[in-house]
């Protein structure tokens, strides 16, 4: 008897299922933000999906630390999964990456987004640059945009006196070229600021606009074709807690990762760029830059890619990188 009882708690044992592993996810992203809802919660649910249960995420409701400490927080095991904009953090360990954040890249966030993971994570070794972390995925939004209250930029001195957030990287250095000045803050500070008059204008999309609740404090918003600038993203997840997943479940997970992420949340930025301009409607005074406006913006534009492709030594051609990926968006400068 005591045999066959032995035997029975063995063989339930070998035969009950592995605890899941349980991955937490740090969003520094409103709750109901577009890309949390149609991006995020739908690629963690088809992780528990692919991985039959044992592996599953759970979207914490607050963010475990600042937007910009988000990085930091992956590589460090504070979150197990976190995302957030390679400009947030200030130092130059995302130099490569800055390749998604100039001037006329594209107007679809899918193209820009797939092109960005191809070029950035293949051929500019993203990552190199994310180490301690593994790769879940790399993205763009869909084109910047310049919102100011106080007026339309018609010359390229209609910059100057301008106070305007930016994400940091390449569209702060933009701004600055241009004769405004950039104010570094998160997105989730905008608000405030604008409504307080601290700042005059952000750099953002259409999206963002209703996202944050902006619209009543801008007046004029100027576009150009591909995009004033863009921001970067990495989505990761802590190296050590990655390396704990069985081969198959990481298999799994990078096939719905990756290149299919940058489609999912790319389509989740253009659906809500579109809902936010049928939002908006004629409260903002859309328009496009000016010819004027937009040489001098190409001038800049034009300086700061050829110093940023100087900076990143042997074995990497920046420009290059900048040719194919406009190349594989369509855009096609004069």
């Amino acid at each position: 008897m005591k045999s066959l009882k032995l035997a029975l708690a063995a063989l339930l044992l070998t035969s009950a299922p592995a605890l899941a592993e349980e991955l937490i996810m740090s969003s520094w992203l409103p709750p109901k933000h577009p890309v949390v809802v149609n991006a995020f919660k739908p690629w963690a649910a088809e992780v528990e999906k692919v991985t039959d249960g044992r592996v599953t995420v759970r979207i914490m409701g607050k963010p475990l630390g600042s937007p910009p400490a988000h990085f930091d927080m992956a590589r460090d095991g504070v979150a197990d999964i976190t995302y957030g904009l390679h400009s947030f953090t200030e130092d130059n360990r995302f130099n490569r990456a800055r390749l998604g954040q100039f001037s006329f890249l594209g107007d679809d966030a899918i193209a820009n987004s797939k092109a960005y993971w191809k070029i950035y994570g293949g051929e500019l070794n993203a990552a190199e640059e994310h180490k301690g972390t593994h790769l879940l995925g790399l993205f763009m939004h869909g084109p910047g945009l310049l919102h100011n209250n106080k007026r339309k930029i018609e010359t390229p001195a209609d910059f100057a006196g301008l106070k305007l957030r930016v994400p940091g990287g390449y569209v702060g250095d933009l701004v600055s070229a241009l004769g405004a000045t950039p104010l570094f803050m998160s997105s989730t500070e905008v608000y405030e600021k604008l409504s307080r008059g601290v700042i005059d204008g952000v750099a953002f999309t259409y999206e963002s606009m209703t996202a944050f609740n902006l619209t009543d404090y801008i007046k004029y918003s100027m576009t150009v074709p591909g995009g004033i600038y863009n921001t970067t993203w990495f989505f990761v997840v802590n190296e050590a807690k990655w390396e704990k997943i069985s081969p198959e479940d990481r298999a799994a997970i990078d096939a719905i990762s990756g290149e299919a992420f940058a489609e999912r949340v790319g389509k989740a930025w253009n659906d809500a760029d579109a809902k936010a301009r049928e939002v908006i409607g004629d409260k903002v005074d859309f328009y496009e830059a000016s010819p004027e406006v937009l040489a001098a913006m190409k001038t800049e534009a034009d300086k700061l890619e050829n110093s940023w492709a100087a900076t990143l030594g042997d074995g990497y051609d920046g420009k290059a990188a900048l040719a194919e990926f406009r190349k594989m968006t369509g855009v096609t400068l004069e």
